[in-house]
């Protein structure tokens, strides 16, 4: 009986293999002629329970977007796969079929989902597939520029310029052909991002076709962060050639025979500056008196970075324009150039008691570019007891600048000043001086009451090679704090004395007591400095650090020794804070509103829309932060005008953090005027340090993390200046409102 019935089950089986090459009449018969062969062989049994098999449901969009943000954040394309289970025998029962046990479903994979059913899905794979950082995933991606949409295509380009490996130019200088405006833009910044030199030429024939086809005329400043028109490819080709630094090209695509702008657009200002070639004076000349404000402000930068005198009487009418941003670049290309005659209208600002404070700071500054001006020099000795600290330091570079000798006879009547900040910018200034006069001060200054001046006395003892400064930086090699390690460790990589070696490969050791990373990659990046036999044994041991920032900069290190080093893989997974079910939270997968952050300063309030979509992880970062009143009370440290404001720093001197770092997400949002980007050291740095950017700042485009949005206050924002204090940080998420501390 039995023989029969395993008869009949291969019929079956064979009826199942080549059911597709079988016609349906066939198939039939063939089946009803098992079926009675089993039932002739065993006329007396019961037919067999049918068997059914489980189809495991289809995950959702949230699912799969919780696992592709989970594997993007340990830095992997999928999991592992468990390893198999022996079957467990199971005994076969008289007359009935033996149970059928559905397959368990794959680990999660980015790569497959590069081909998922859904387009969104598909795009946000190759996103993450980007940010993994792998080079595993380069051909799957280039495999993904001939999906059938669009934006996906678009995303696999992008992706490509994240993981910036070489061999993906060849794809991408042929999506720059791409019917869709949206996949040659991102086509060209990927090629942008890569930094092959021999992309420049496909992407300068991109962006001369689009001005010679009239796309972009008079962009609006709707046009800045679109990515779907010609104007936005134009855009991104041109930001492309800055980083290719592809003068000649840029040139030929925007400029006319005579060296004049064909086309008036703050991106054409911003490149010429960016780049710093005479060839582009004359173009810079006429943009710098163009009607909008941002094609202003980067020409006159522009300007001074050549120092050309000729660009004089354009500069000095622009420093009463009547915009802030235009004039403090006009003030700092007029401190570049040097000139005279820059004295009379600069010495003006800083007495003018009605003075914008960041306008009078920047001329403070700007002063001690100008040389022997005997009115110069006296101003900035009074300068030196101004109520604000951040006067008194400009002051002190700026006096020191513009007469070394004299300051010379200023330092003996100096008094250690009471602004931590005041002090750390003297050592700045000491170490340009000669050893004669900077080592004595310097020495003095090892006794200073604030841990966080010692990093810039530390730097100068290094610069001026201070006899003793070996002996020094090894002693701090120990301190306490992390930041002075630093320090030690950047100075003796330096100056690399004998017995470097081994104080570095302890200092790292002893630095993994620290809730921070500093100290430890900055070892390892001094250690590196001495060599491959002396620093590979430690550098490996930090492949395993327990910071994966100490890991990524080991593993670049590495590299960096031996370029066939090929250790990504041994770093990976990136050790993670967040449990495997928080992925899951509808407000990362699925959010249903845009987060909004209220910031109260001194100033006034500033709103902003989180990126819950782009980055959703340094928003929860962020926001959990703000709930437990981590911010509350904190400085802004940093004002660069024309630039950024930044705060989130505990110590008050950009070296502090929450005490763990978060992933980069790098996403296409564009860092114009008002973005919030995450502060970093280097790549997945972040932690709570932020920034709001004052003008638009291509440069840092895919290379930080962008947030949020300014959405109302960015009046606020320029008016802020460094040390006032952010009060509290409120957050409205849809469901709740967190009011910060009291």
């Amino acid at each position: 009986m039995w023989r029969n019935r395993k008869r009949a089950d291969d019929i079956i089986r064979e009826v199942k293999i080549d059911r597709d090459e079988r016609r349906p009449s066939m198939i039939r018969t063939t089946v009803a002629l098992a079926l009675a062969l089993a039932a002739s062989a065993c006329a007396s049994a019961p037919p067999p329970a049918p068997v059914i098999v489980p189809i495991p449901p289809a995950l959702s969009f949230e699912q799969k977007a919780a696992a592709i943000l989970r594997l993007e954040n340990q830095r992997v394309l999928r999991d592992q796969a468990p390893p198999a289970d022996p079957p467990t025998p199971v005994a076969a029962v008289p007359g009935q079929n033996a149970p059928v046990v559905a397959p368990s479903p794959p680990p999660p994979d980015l790569i497959r989902l590069l081909s998922d059913n859904e387009a969104r899905v598909r795009r946000r794979a190759a996103l993450a597939v980007g940010r993994v950082g792998l080079r595993d995933g380069v051909q799957p991606l280039v495999a993904v520029l001939g999906d059938s949409d669009p934006e996906v295509r678009q995303m696999a380009a992008f992706a490509l310029g994240l993981l910036g490996d070489k061999t993906a130019r060849d794809p991408l200088v042929r999506a720059l052909s791409d019917e869709s405006p949206l996949v040659q833009g991102s086509a060209a910044e990927a090629l942008g991002l890569i930094g092959d030199q021999a992309a420049a030429e496909p992407i300068g024939r991109m962006v001369a076709q689009i001005v010679q086809g009239g796309a972009v005329g008079q962009p609006g400043e709707d046009e800045d962060a679109r990515r779907d028109t010609p104007a936005s490819a134009f855009r991104l080709g041109v930001h492309a050639l800055v980083r290719l630094k592809a003068y000649d090209q840029l040139a030929a695509a925007v400029l006319d025979a005579s060296g004049q702008p064909r086309v008036r657009w703050w991106p054409v200002a911003f490149a010429l500056q960016r780049l710093e070639d005479k060839r582009a004076l004359n173009a810079l000349l006429t943009l710098a008196k163009d009607a909008q404000p941002y094609t202003r402000a980067f020409a006159v930068k522009g300007l001074g970075l050549l120092a050309d005198r000729t660009a004089l009487p354009v500069l000095l009418p622009l420093l009463t324009a009547g915009d802030r941003t235009v004039t403090i670049e006009a003030i700092r290309a007029l401190g570049r150039i040097g000139d005279a005659a820059a004295a009379a209208p600069l010495l003006k600002i800083v007495a003018a008691a009605d003075a914008e404070p960041h306008v009078r700071l920047e001329a403070v500054t700007a002063l001690g570019g100008l040389h022997a001006v005997p009115a110069v020099n006296e101003v900035l000795l009074d300068l030196l007891s101004d109520p604000k600290p951040s006067i008194r330091a400009a002051a002190l570079g700026s006096t020191a600048a513009q007469d070394p000798e004299e300051f010379v006879t200023v330092l003996s009547g100096i008094d250690p000043d009471s602004n931590w900040t005041v002090r750390a910018a003297l050592a700045s200034v000491l170490g340009t001086l000669t050893p004669e006069i900077g080592l004595p001060r310097l020495t003095t200054m090892l006794n200073d009451s604030d841990q966080r001046v010692f990093p810039a006395v530390l730097a100068s003892l290094v610069k001026l090679r201070s006899p003793n400064a070996a002996t020094v930086i090894l002693d701090r090699l120990k301190a306490e704090d992390p930041v002075v390690r630093v320090a030690a460790a950047n100075g003796m990589g330096e100056l690399k004395p004998a017995n470097g070696g081994q104080a570095l490969a302890d200092a790292y050791r002893f630095g993994q007591r620290d809730a921070t990373y500093l100290a430890r990659a900055a070892a390892l990046a001094a250690l590196a400095r001495y060599g491959a036999a002396a620093a590979t044994p430690v550098l490996k041991e930090a492949l395993a650090d327990k910071d994966w920032a100490v890991r990524v900069r080991a593993a670049a290190l590495l590299k960096q020794l031996d370029p066939a080093n090929d250790v990504d893989a041994q770093i990976r997974p990136a050790p993670s804070q967040l449990p495997a079910d928080a992925y899951e939270a509808p407000r990362l997968t699925n959010p249903p509103v845009s987060t909004q952050v209220y910031i109260d300063t001194d100033r006034g309030t500033i709103q902003i829309e989180l990126a819950v979509v782009d980055a959703p992880l340094t928003v929860e970062n962020f926001t959990t932060l703000a709930r437990k009143g981590f911010f509350d009370g904190l400085p802004i440290h940093r004002v660069v005008p024309g630039f950024v404001v930044q705060g989130g720093d505990p110590r008050g001197d950009g070296e502090g953090g929450p005490g763990y770092a978060i992933r980069d997400e790098l996403s296409e949002r564009p860092f114009l005027r008002g973005a919030v980007g995450m502060a970093l050291d280097w790549a997945d740095t972040g932690g709570s340090q932020f920034f709001i950017t004052h003008l638009p700042q291509p440069h840092l485009d895919a290379k930080y993390t962008v947030f949020g949005r300014v959405i109302a206050g960015m009046d606020i924002v320029d008016k802020i200046e460094q040390w006032d204090v952010i009060r509290r940080v409120r957050i409205w998420d849809g469901a709740q409102s967190t009011q910060g501390s009291p």
